[in-house]
């Protein structure tokens, strides 16, 4: 069973990301896709903090923020800080 390590937002800056993508298949991608706009409506209007599953260059690690925005290639968190979508696995929302 694989280790996902539970960081803090604050990190995710100092955080170093390869560029490939962590999903296998177009369907993954697009269901991802749709739980980012999910999470970052219920961020807008609710404030409500998501499970954030993510791959950097040393293994998964998970994160529990508020999703303010989505682009095509990132997740928009607090204080200007971002999370390449493409390195993202899931999000969880509560």
């Amino acid at each position: 069973m694989e280790t996902i390590t539970a960081i803090e937002k604050e990190l995710i800056e100092k955080t170093h990301f390869p560029t490939g993508e962590v999903l296998n298949s177009p369907e993954q991608i697009k269901q991802r896709l749709s739980q980012a706009k999910n999470a970052s409506t219920l961020g807008n209007s609710f404030k409500h903090k998501v499970k954030i599953i993510f791959e950097d260059e040393e293994g998964k690690k998970m994160v529990e923020t508020t999703i303010w925005g989505v682009t095509e290639k990132y997740l928009l968190l607090k204080r200007g800080m971002s999370l390449p979508l493409c390195r993202v696995h899931q999000i969880l929302i509560n």
